[in-house]
């Protein structure tokens, strides 16, 4: 059996892969998948953390370009993300996977606060730790928050997860010529516009050398192939 490439990995969702086909919200069969794909590779002793965004319930910057408050619709962004928090370690509990919540925002009742050390001495007791709340602060992304707290918890790499099985040099669902990079730096991905993290996530990776690996979700066992096999998606680095 092949031995895994990570030995500590952030995972990063999108609020959007939890709701499935639906228009919104959260598909309990997609939210068990996914849980059962992550206690799979858990179970080869990798080292796992998640970031969950928060489009499937609320879009902070669609919101502020409709007339809302920025500040307010961004805060309001994190909370959703809480949400998907606690439905994603619901689903790794019941899997039977231990978990924690930490969030950058407080929320005593739901969450533990987000300090460094603690996450740390989570992953090195073998939980899945699940940092909620963004940033904690507006105007900035989950894909940054992401990349923030890759970089704190020492992760070898960040596993992107979305639709598609990789970056295109367009979206493959409207342009059937679209494409797809198996590799690319990160000022490739800056200069060519390529909309795989916004850009203060991506630089933030490349000033700190952190790879990225966009891959398919939605085909069961991919994030297991994504531990083993060094050529699935597109690496960034």
């Amino acid at each position: 059996m092949k031995k895994p490439i990570y030995k500590k990995i952030l995972l990063k969702l999108s609020g959007e892969a939890l709701q499935g086909n639906q228009g919104y919200g959260v598909d309990p069969k997609v939210a068990k998948s996914i849980a059962e794909q992550i206690k799979e590779i858990h179970g080869l002793g990798i080292q796992i953390a998640c970031v969950v965004g928060g489009g499937n319930i609320f879009r902070g910057l669609k919101a502020s370009q409709e007339g809302m408050d920025r500040t307010t619709a961004d805060y309001i962004g994190m909370l959703a993300t809480i949400i998907n928090s606690m439905i994603l370690q619901d689903s790794l509990e019941k899997a039977g996977v231990q978990t924690r919540v930490l969030s950058s925002i407080e929320v005593k009742e739901l969450a533990e606060p987000y300090i460094r050390r603690r996450a740390i001495r989570h992953l090195d007791k073998k939980r899945v730790v699940i940092f909620a709340g963004g940033t904690g602060n507006p105007y900035f992304t989950t894909d940054t928050a992401a990349a923030l707290k890759a970089i704190e918890i020492n992760a070898d790499v960040i596993l992107k997860a979305t639709k598609v099985d990789g970056v295109y040099s367009q979206d493959p669902m409207k342009n059937k010529n679209a494409k797809k990079f198996t590799k690319l730096t990160y000022l490739e991905v800056l200069k060519k516009g390529l909309k795989v993290m916004d850009a203060t996530a991506i630089s933030l990776c490349m000033d700190n050398k952190l790879p990225i690996v966009v891959f398919n979700l939605t085909k069961q066992g991919n994030i297991r192939r994504a531990m083993l096999d060094g050529n699935i998606g597109t690496r960034i680095a």
